[in-house]
């Protein structure tokens, strides 16, 4: 079979780009759909992402014309400039049930990148560790909660076979309520209300971007030395926070103040993808009227971040973080979690967690080959 993978060349062909998960997931229960609207908005000029990154979006074909598979070939300047590498990424990846076809669109995506001077290609990121990241390598039985990828098993194989080693997994852990928090939780909390005398708040709505903006500061200052990290731009954080803002619920969102400043933050999103999965990424006919009234029938949450600045860490503020969006969010009806992602090496993350009766129920793979 003859495969020709093609840059984007027109809005019918990015509309495509964007539609194709759709069509190679329809039978997959487990699958949640971007809303069309949310990814044409992503994918524009508009996104402050493209201030620093380069972007080839990729179609393959096959000998009747039929649209058989995708991905993006990017390189992010401030990712090279802050690791000090020459590294192209690729992300997005879709494609159907065939090597050849997986072949042609890796080649694709190297060829790009060593024309740019690139040493090695790593994904899926995208495009960058702020957003989707990795193939889903276990938990393909249950659904992706909000901002997590749901990929095809057979993509790790494809991997390996066409020389991309695993680079790094990515857990998701997930907790139920067990009827009560747990004891030692709530001690651990108590003890470090009283040692530290800081205090916790929900996120102001009304005062949402001066809140964006001391999260903002903590963000940069308490993921600096984390593996794939690279500093946001103060647009691109605000970009992300504008889009988050109608499904944020500010019970769970959470910010750490010592005297008046900010040390610490956590963010929660509800889990829409509950909704999207009845809208089947559509807003007509009906897909709207799941996502205006079915708020009220989400209980479950995504802790999607959580950051400590350096002075505070190792003191419980983590602890006291998980303590507060629990005992918030039940308040609220949420009575079960995803957190993720963590890096599977981060053992000062997974314990706390796993101490609370969270277990690990998805692994998320970035592989990476060199040129």
């Amino acid at each position: 079979m003859h495969i020709s993978v093609t840059p984007v060349a027109s809005p019918r062909e990015m509309k495509d780009f964007i539609r194709l998960p759709c069509t190679l997931y329809r039978d997959d229960p487990n699958f949640t759909p971007h809303l069309y609207l949310e990814r044409k908005e992503f994918f524009s000029p508009r996104n402050p992402i493209f201030e620093f990154m380069d972007v080839n979006y990729l179609l393959a074909r096959d000998e009747r014309g039929r649209m058989v598979g995708r991905v993006t070939a990017h390189t992010n300047r401030r990712h090279n400039e802050y690791a000090k590498d020459k590294v192209g990424f690729f992300g997005f990846f879709e494609c159907t049930e065939d090597l050849e076809v997986a072949r042609c669109l890796m080649e694709a995506v190297e060829s790009w990148h060593c024309e740019r001077g690139m040493t090695a290609v790593r994904g899926p990121l995208n495009f960058s560790t702020n957003e989707e990241c990795g193939f889903l390598a276990d938990g393909f039985d249950t659904p992706n909660a909000i901002m997590m990828p749901h990929t095809k098993r057979y993509y790790l194989d494809c991997m390996e076979q066409l020389g991309y080693a695993p680079l790094k997994d990515l857990y998701a852990l997930d907790y139920h309520y067990q009827g009560a928090i747990p004891p030692h939780i709530e001690r651990l909390s108590k003890r470090v209300f009283e040692r530290t005398g800081v205090t916790v708040r929900p996120i102001d709505i009304t005062c949402f971007e001066e809140d964006v903006a001391k999260a903002f500061r903590i963000y940069n200052a308490a993921w600096a030395q984390n593996w794939g990290f690279v500093p946001m731009t103060d647009a691109e954080f605000r970009y992300m926070a504008k889009a988050m803002k109608p499904v944020v619920d500010p019970e769970v969102a959470l910010i750490v103040e010592k005297d008046g400043q900010p040390v610490a933050f956590s963010l929660s999103l509800p889990d829409f993808n509950i909704l999207l999965r009845k809208a089947r990424g559509r807003l007509l006919p009906f897909g709207w009227w799941h996502l205006l009234f079915g708020r009220r029938s989400i209980h479950r949450v995504r802790v999607i971040t959580l950051g400590v600045i350096e002075q505070y860490r190792r003191q419980g503020m983590e602890i006291l973080l998980y303590y507060e969006t629990f005992r918030r969010g039940l308040k609220r009806g949420y009575y079960s979690c995803e957190m993720s992602w963590i890096l599977a090496d981060n053992v000062l993350m997974l314990r706390p967690m796993e101490r609370m009766g969270a277990v690990r129920y998805k692994t998320y793979r970035i592989f990476e080959k060199q040129l």
